[in-house]
């Protein structure tokens, strides 16, 4: 049997199953080394030699380690830069480097012994009477070093392990410093409608969407609590319309649609980069210790966990599509009126696998695909370069771009793209093959193209006097050539 300090990420597991099996040739122990859903080891037995042979194997493979310590020893000043950017603490940075010194030296202090252990026991084999009794009593206290060294190498490795997932992704060159108010505007696209200089004061798109029929919060309110609302009729139509034209612009950039999975184990949830004991923002469900997904990024990154792409025909391109699912934890009294906070929205999602070079041309490529969205909508907007503290744990850069919203006075977020370069796909284990080199971590990238959300923008600006609303000419075609949304 294992011991519990190589209960692993379940990620990990198919790897560390295929390794058991060369190791020890036990074809049952290596599908029972561990248990499908809690990833804990089972009760297989071992035979000695067999057991040493898989401990020494598993542990010359860094499975645990989520970081690129290579990196992070080639230039710590980089990353403690970066954490004082982000308004972290940068001596995590030097709690890591001397976990990682503490590992390596515990585990040389093992290999030590346990290459004594071998060589004493040969000695053993080879004596007789009283010599061997006298050497077999040194044998049994140098099992107990052995012992005591693997398992101090093992607390060691779990250290690292437990500070590597505290440190969050290293950011860009140029990610302005500060929190969520220290965002640099990159550009402003477009003139917000002046509707004084038309004569009307202009509605809310609440009030809007009641008059519509296509918006109703107080039977959402009854039915689920706050923060939910049923779309119906014009609003249901509005929404899918909109998403339609999203995924026909991924189609025509080489995307796949995909439908994902609201609920996810709590590894891959992990994995892309969110802390399920302390995210306040996240669902979960207990019994089944499963979780809601707040975007489908989560998925669709679980979706090639533990698994080598073949990226030689260029980057791998998904548009997720799914309900989403947010606790809105944070934002007590903010945004209560209407759809812009609310705990379950639709939302279709760009993700991307790519090679690590082709990231930030990726990056830039997803923003204009967003951008390109909106202006087919004719909403003003801006596109802001997030801060740092701003980013959250698994994003190097990203870049949000916030519509005018006229009775807010105010741009608000309707899409965000993000680089998180290799970070999620390290977590996950998710890599490529280099011809002649052996394989590497591939870089991941995620971007908003259509949510719920942009209904407030859509409603809002394209508004007339009367309540009604005119539909913006590029999602006629998806409403059978509907120009105007009439008031019931």
């Amino acid at each position: 049997m294992l011991p519990p300090s190589y209960v692993l990420a379940s990620p990990y597991r198919p790897a560390v199953q295929r390794y058991v099996m060369r190791c020890s040739g036990d074809m049952d122990a290596a599908r029972c080394a561990f248990t499908p859903h809690d990833v804990q080891v089972c009760g297989a037995r071992w035979c000695s030699a067999a057991q040493s042979r898989v401990r020494a194997c598993v542990r010359t493979i860094d499975f645990g380690v989520v970081i690129d310590l290579k990196d992070l020893q080639n230039q710590p000043d980089a990353y403690r830069a970066s954490q004082v950017s982000r308004g972290a603490d940068p001596a995590l940075v030097d709690s890591l480097l001397a976990a990682d010194e503490a590992r390596r030296t515990a585990l040389s202090s093992f290999e030590t012994l346990r290459a004594e252990q071998k060589a004493f026991g040969k000695k053993v084999a080879q004596a007789k009477g009283e010599e061997k009794q006298a050497l077999l009593a040194q044998v049994k206290e140098l099992a107990a070093n052995v012992k005591a060294a693997d398992a101090a190498a093992d607390e060691a490795k779990g250290e690292l392990d437990r500070l590597g997932r505290l440190l969050p992704n290293l950011v860009e060159e140029g990610v302005p410093s500060g929190g969520e108010d220290d965002f640099v505007t990159v550009k402003t696209v477009g003139t917000p409608r002046d509707f004084a200089a038309e004569g009307f004061e202009p509605r809310d798109h609440l009030e809007i969407g009641e008059l519509l029929g296509a918006i109703d919060m107080q039977r959402g309110a009854k039915v689920s609590g706050s923060r939910f609302y049923f779309l119906k009729g014009v609003g249901v139509r509005l929404e899918m319309a909109l998403v339609q034209m999203g995924m026909d612009l991924a189609l025509r950039n080489g995307f796949t649609p995909v439908i994902t999975p609201t609920l996810v184990r709590p590894e891959t949830m992990q994995g892309t980069g969110f802390d399920v004991a302390h995210d306040d923002e996240i669902y979960r469900l207990e019994r089944d210790d499963l979780y809601l997904v707040g975007t489908s990024e989560v998925a669709l990154a679980g979706y090639h966990a533990d698994e080598i792409l073949d990226l030689s025909d260029g980057p791998i391109k998904y548009a997720g599509y799914s309900s989403c699912y947010r606790r809105e934890a944070g934002a007590a009294g903010k945004d209560t009126r209407g759809i812009i906070r609310v705990h379950q929205f639709n939302k279709l999602e760009m993700f991307v696998y790519c090679a690590q070079e082709e990231a930030q041309e990726m990056h830039r490529k997803m923003l204009g695909w967003e951008e390109e969205m909106l202006q087919a909508l004719g909403l003003s907007y801006r596109v802001i370069d997030t801060a740092a503290g701003d980013l959250g744990m698994s994003a190097a850069r990203k870049f949000d771009c916030e519509a005018w919203v006229p009775t807010q006075e105010a741009f608000r977020e309707l899409t965000s793209t993000s680089n998180c370069t290799t970070f999620q796909a390290r977590r996950l284990n998710i890599r490529e093959r280099l011809e002649g080199k052996g394989t590497r971590s591939v870089a991941t990238l995620n971007g908003t193209l259509a949510t719920t959300r942009w209904l407030v923008a859509i409603l809002e600006n394209h508004q007339n006097a009367d309540g009604s609303v005119t539909v913006p000419e590029a999602l006629r075609p998806y409403l059978g050539g509907l120009e105007v949304l009439p008031v019931l």
